[in-house]
């Protein structure tokens, strides 16, 4: 799991049919430095299925792979990104 800031949403003119009717979002994830620093993100955006209602700069949890589809079992949806969570706060120890 990765954890990245909302930058904005996604409009979709077309999508696969297992999709349909689902929020999408676009994210930046942190690396371990930028989070220790409590800095700006510092990865590449991409798009994230959002169920939970992320909004605008809020820090997520993303499921990313095989396992951002688990949330749809037995289903199978073709999803590579899934926001797992909203977080409230993260605290990092060494």
């Amino acid at each position: 799991m990765r954890i990245a800031e909302v930058i904005g949403t996604v409009t979709l003119s077309r999508a696969h049919p297992a999709l349909i009717g689902h929020r999408w979002i676009i994210g930046v994830p942190f690396s371990l430095k930028a989070l220790r620093a409590d800095s700006k993100p510092d990865g590449e955006d991409f798009v994230i299925l959002d169920p939970l209602g992320a909004g605008l700069g809020d820090r997520i949890g993303v499921s990313e792979g095989l396992e951002a589809a688990q949330p749809f079992f037995p289903t199978r949806k073709p999803v590579d990104a899934y926001c797992a969570c909203i977080v409230d706060q993260i605290a990092i120890s060494d």
